[in-house]
């Protein structure tokens, strides 16, 4: 039997069109935390505004890492697609960077999927980086648009499927439950 701290770190996807991927990875990230895991929360295509989530992060010694470079560009359409793709590539080559340092137990990937969805990140470079993590890093990765080749190398794949949603009624975003 492998010891706990030996055991191989696995791959996790939270995709899918319904509400709730960023929200898993950091109640996982906060789990993690509690058991004495060193963890990283990285995100992507938030633009610059801070959740309040990050906060909380935050206060529990979750190191936060935000790509705000790194944009969607449903929300910045005038964004520059080739400036964009290079800023991704930049930080896929920080957070390869990171992984190599060993310094984190569980490494979260907020928005990752979408880097592939938006064409910023080919499914190569993607499969490079979570086929190339050290082995003990467990590693999340969450966003709509999960390829097939990205779920099957994965060992977790969580599919979040919309059923019914407030949007649809009117309702807008609501802060604390939304974002």
């Amino acid at each position: 039997m492998i010891s706990e701290k030996k055991q191989r770190g696995l791959i996790h996807i939270y995709t899918g069109e319904g509400k709730g991927k960023t929200t898993a990875a950091i109640g996982l990230a906060i789990r993690a935390k509690s058991r004495g895991l060193r963890v990283l929360f990285a995100q992507f295509m938030k633009g610059n505004k801070k959740e309040g989530e990050l906060e909380l992060l935050e206060n529990l010694s979750i190191t936060i890492k935000r790509f705000d470079r790194v944009v969607s560009p449903h929300f910045y359409p005038n964004v520059d697609k080739e400036k964009l793709k290079s800023e991704a590539n930049k930080s896929i080559r920080n957070i390869k960077k990171i992984m190599s340092n060993n310094d984190f137990d569980l490494i979260a990937l907020d928005e990752f999927n979408c880097l592939l969805a938006e064409g910023l990140l080919t499914e190569d470079e993607a499969l490079d980086l979570i086929t190339n993590k050290p082995e003990g890093l467990e590693l999340v990765l969450t966003g709509r648009g999960a390829t097939e080749r990205l779920i099957e190398a994965a060992d977790y794949v969580t599919e979040m499927k919309m059923v019914k949603h407030p949007f649809s009624k009117g309702i807008r975003a609501r802060k604390g439950i939304e974002y």
